[in-house]
C-alpha cells in the first residue's frame, strides 16, 4: 500500500491504476510510472477529437521577461482546478527561459526540473485530470536595454504582456513606471486595442473605414466639401477606438494613454514609450460545441 500511495503521489493516477501498474511491473516504480504514462498517452488519443475551449490564460514575469500562455481544457471546472492551474504555472515559467517560438517546438523541449518533455507533462496531466488539454499559443517579451515588461491577468480569462521602452536604467526600478506598465496592461485588457498607434493600421483597412463613413455621409445628402472635413474627424475617432496610444485612459477619460505615458516619463526624468503589446482572450476564435441536453434526453427516451 505504501508503494501504491507513493506512485499515486508521483503520477496523480487513481489507486486502482497504481495497484495494477505495480503488479504488472513487478513492483518496479520507474517501470510503473512509464506504464501509467503509456496509459495516459492512450487516454490522450481518445480525447484528441474533443473541443477544448475553456482553460486559463496564464502569465509570468521576472525582471526582464514577460509571458502569456493560453492552455485549454474541455470544461471551466477543470480549468479552475488546482492541478490545471499548477500545470499552467509550470508551462509559463518554462516558456520564460525557453528559446521556442512555436507551440510545436515548445512541446519538444525538456523541462529543467522534471526532466520530461513539455508534451509528456501535458500528456500526464490529461491522464490525471481526465480531459483534453492543449497549449494553444504563447507570447514571450524580453525587454532590451533599460526596457520594462509587465503582465496582467484578468481572472485567467484575459492575459496581457506589454513592453515599455525607457532610456535610463533607473526606470526599471521606478515604482511609477511599474504602475504605468500595470495600468497600460489593464487598459489593453479592458479596451482591446488592435494597434499600438496609427502607423500600425493597414492602409486597406483605413481606406475601407473611410469608404464606409463617406457612403454614410452621402446617404445623408451631405455636401462633398463637408464630407471630407467630417471624414478627418471620424478617422481621429476611429484611431481613438483601435489604437492604444489614442484611447481614453480608463482611470481618467480626460487623458489619452499617450498623455499618461508622457506624464510618467516627465516625473521619472526619462523618455518612456510603449514598444509593443500582446493580448490573449480565452477561447477567442474557437468554435465551441453547443450542447442541447434536453434534445439528448428526448432522443434517448425515443430510442428505448
Amino acid at each position: 500500500m505504501k508503494d501504491i500511495m507513493n506512485l499515486k503521489d508521483k503520477t496523480g493516477a487513481g489507486i486502482k491504476d497504481c495497484k495494477e501498474a505495480l503488479e504488472k511491473c513487478k513492483g518496479d516504480m520507474e517501470k510503473a510510472i512509464a506504464y501509467l504514462r503509456e496509459k495516459g498517452i492512450a487516454s490522450a488519443a481518445k480525447k484528441a477529437d474533443r473541443i477544448a475551449a475553456e482553460g486559463t490564460v496564464g502569465v509570468y514575469s521576472d525582471a526582464k521577461t514577460g509571458v502569456i500562455v493560453e492552455v485549454n481544457s474541455e470544461t471551466d471546472f477543470a480549468g479552475k482546478s488546482d492541478k490545471f492551474q499548477a500545470l499552467v504555472k509550470k508551462i509559463a515559467e518554462h516558456i520564460a527561459a525557453s528559446k521556442a517560438t512555436t507551440v510545436e517546438a515548445l512541446l519538444k523541449e525538456t523541462h529543467a526540473k522534471d526532466k520530461k518533455t513539455i508534451n509528456d507533462i501535458v500528456t500526464e496531466a490529461i491522464a490525471t485530470i481526465g480531459e483534453k488539454i492543449s497549449i494553444r499559443r504563447f507570447e514571450r517579451f524580453t525587454a532590451t536595454g533599460s526596457g520594462v515588461v509587465c503582465v496582467y491577468s484578468h481572472f485567467g480569462k484575459i492575459g496581457v504582456v506589454v513592453e515599455l521602452s525607457c532610456e535610463k536604467a533607473a526606470s526599471a526600478k521606478n515604482k511609477d513606471v511599474a504602475e504605468l506598465g500595470k495600468n497600460v496592461a489593464m487598459q489593453i485588457a479592458a479596451s482591446n486595442p488592435l494597434y499600438l498607434d496609427e502607423s500600425g493600421v493597414p492602409t486597406a483597412e483605413l481606406e475601407k473605414e473611410r469608404d464606409i463613413l463617406r457612403n454614410k455621409a452621402k446617404a445623408e445628402k451631405k455636401p462633398d466639401n463637408i464630407i471630407e472635413k467630417m471624414l478627418e474627424g471620424q478617422v481621429k475617432k476611429y484611431y481613438g477606438e483601435v489604437c492604444l496610444v489614442h484611447q481614453a485612459f480608463i482611470k481618467d477619460p480626460s487623458k489619452k494613454i499617450s498623455n499618461v505615458v508622457a506624464e510618467t516619463g516627465t516625473a521619472a526624468g526619462d523618455k518612456i514609450s510603449i514598444k509593443r503589446f500582446a493580448r490573449f482572450e480565452l477561447g477567442e476564435g474557437i468554435e465551441k460545441k453547443v450542447e442541447d441536453f434536453a434534445e439528448e434526453v428526448k432522443k434517448a427516451a425515443a430510442a428505448k
